[in-house]
């Protein structure tokens, strides 16, 4: 005995023809797909790049040195 599909082929069939003619990349097709996968690690990279020129000012001017 087979289960019924989640979902009925006939919108499957047109979620797939919608997807299909959006000419952009596969990873930016959804709707918050440029969230995830530009916003979160542009924001990573910018802050990680913050704190290691940071620790290179304070290395550089000997600031935060232990006695």
């Amino acid at each position: 005995m087979s289960e019924p599909p989640f979902r009925p082929r006939e919108k499957l069939i047109e979620k797939q023809k919608q997807f299909q003619s959006i000419h952009k990349p596969t990873y930016l097709k959804g709707r918050y797909d440029k969230i995830t996968s530009i916003a979160i690690p542009a924001a990573l990279a910018a802050t990680s790049l913050y704190f290691i020129a940071e620790g290179i000012y304070n290395m550089s001017h000997g600031i935060g040195k232990k006695e």
